[in-house]
């Protein structure tokens, strides 16, 4: 793949008309607060884990309307807290895994919370949540993408994007971790879900790689690719339900939960990702309200630096007094 998008230049100054619903901040106040209000005392219960230098609980709390959600705490064997937290949001078809697939974070010495995705895990990643639908979310395409998409009451990232907010509402309630050193992170998907945590739920800081969910009617122009495709397919069979579709898609849109961000902000970029196509990764940075840099990978698609952008994650936290010790 070869870059295709806007030149760099073009993308550092694009920022494209935005359209919100004129309830979009009522809509997501009134459906966090009602979920907060009905999560349980969320549950860490020691794992069996052959590993040694971290220690691993397995989590259960509240999520969208107290629907249980899974997750994994991974801290870095004989802490003592208060720890520095990262909250982590996985990508799209994956869940939470096993343990052995996150051991940086512990390692780097912070506290370590995944969360896992409701209703899926099929595809590259094993999860463990199930998605509790409401009635009536009609016909989807395969995937999440579409699943209740003709009404923002019902759509499927109502649930998964309410989860991400309360799941660092749980971090905070750990004895070891520093409730006021929380950090939110993801990749693609759960890039898109680190943006709507840190509009909402007031992280110290947002690692954001290549988030999906921006700009959405952008990247159906200029990608084919999955799962993208899938609003594409849908839209095919529903011909009479464009506008309906991207109005529920308005209420998700990651342009609108940046400029609500007031937290220090990492976001990585790929210019040849077909995934979530560059422009649509800068039209959410270029909104982002709080403080913010981009590392810009000119020759990766929607890895985006991977190894060596974990290394400038967490050059990024220590430059913000936000590595354990807090140096």
């Amino acid at each position: 793949m070869t870059q295709f998008d806007l030149s760099l230049d073009e993308l550092r100054q694009y920022r494209p008309p935005r359209v919100e619903p004129a309830d979009f901040d009522a809509f997501w106040r009134d459906t966090i607060a009602a979920s907060r209000r009905a999560a349980a005392v969320p549950r860490f219960a020691l794992a069996d884990s052959p590993l040694q230098t971290v220690v691993t609980y397995d989590v259960t709390f509240g999520g969208y309307l107290g629907q249980p959600i899974r997750a994994w705490l991974q801290l870095p064997a004989g802490a003592k807290g208060p720890l520095p937290a990262i909250v982590e949001y996985v990508g799209y078809g994956g869940g939470r895994g096993l343990p052995t697939e996150w051991l940086l974070w512990a390692s780097a010495g912070y506290a370590h919370l995944v969360m896992d995705t409701r209703g899926q895990g099929g595809t590259w990643r094993g999860g463990d949540t199930d998605d509790v639908e409401p009635a009536g979310t009609g016909p989807s395409h395969p995937g999440v993408m579409t699943k209740g998409i003709l009404d923002p009451s019902t759509y499927y990232y109502r649930r998964l994007m309410t989860d991400a907010v309360l799941a660092v509402d749980v971090a905070r309630r750990h004895p070891l971790v520093d409730p006021a050193r929380v950090v939110v992170a993801g990749t693609s998907q759960g890039g898109g879900l680190a943006l709507a945590a840190a509009a909402f739920a007031e992280p110290q800081a947002a690692l954001i790689d290549v988030p999906f969910l921006c700009h959405v009617r952008r990247a159906l122009e200029v990608t084919d690719a999955a799962p993208y495709s899938e609003v594409k397919q849908y839209l095919r069979v529903h011909r009479d339900a464009v506008e309906q579709v991207f109005r529920t898609l308005a209420y998700v849109d990651g342009r609108a939960f940046a400029a609500r961000c007031t937290a220090p902000a990492l976001f990585a970029a790929g210019l040849e990702d077909e995934i979530t196509p560059p422009s649509t990764v800068f039209a959410a940075f270029n909104e982002y309200a709080g403080p913010k840099e981009i590392r810009v990978w000119p020759y990766n698609g929607h890895d985006a630096g991977t190894q060596q952008h974990e290394l400038e994650k967490l050059a990024f936290l220590r430059s913000l007094g936000l590595a354990p010790g807090g140096t």
